[in-house]
């Protein structure tokens, strides 16, 4: 019986995730209309996200992409603890498209077979900027191509944020190195 209680409350603490940060009343959120998969690999730096426990404590954080040979796409995280210059952490992962149509619908799993939506949701035309989040409401990323964004690109990114029904007051701005 004790096992049973250490297996339900492991169970529980597992499905526990970070507080929804989008309206209840949004309008169902919906992904870009077109994304081109080899503009989009590369580099991106994280600008804001929604905190989550994963990047507890993490600044100066990147993300990487790039095909694999058995067509899902390989994803490098990069953290830094404490500030831009502390000590690197890195979670490798890897992506599979699902929704092959628009490529704006993919899922990331960094252990196992634990997948997890990653939507682009907003994607500027010169592929500089990108908003990233998924239907439920909890994880939300601006990613950029540079470390810093202008303030017309952040304010645009809110006003977009905001119209999908997003509490951007609860987005935490990433620390980067100039």
């Amino acid at each position: 019986m004790r096992i049973f209680f250490v297996f339900t409350f492991l169970l529980l603490a597992g499905c526990a995730g970070p507080p929804v940060n989008r309206a209840e009343d949004a309008p169902p959120l919906e992904a870009v209309d077109q994304v081109d998969l080899d503009r989009y690999l590369g580099r991106w730096y994280e600008i804001a996200r929604f905190p989550n426990r994963f990047e507890k404590n993490c600044e100066g954080v990147t993300a990487d992409y790039a095909r694999r040979e058995d067509g899902l796409i390989a994803v490098t995280n990069t953290c830094r603890k404490g500030s831009p210059d502390g000590e690197e952490k890195v979670a490798n992962g890897r992506a599979r498209i699902v929704d092959e149509e628009t490529n704006a619908k993919l899922e990331v799993s960094f252990f196992g077979p634990f997948w997890g939506d990653y939507w682009i949701i907003g994607l500027a035309d010169d592929y500089s900027l990108s908003l990233v989040g998924e239907p439920e409401g909890r994880y939300l990323w601006i990613l950029s191509r540079t470390p810093m964004i202008s303030d017309e690109a952040r304010d645009k990114a809110l006003n977009d944020l905001k119209a999908m029904g997003y509490n951007t007051d609860a987005l935490y701005w990433t620390e980067q190195a100039d």
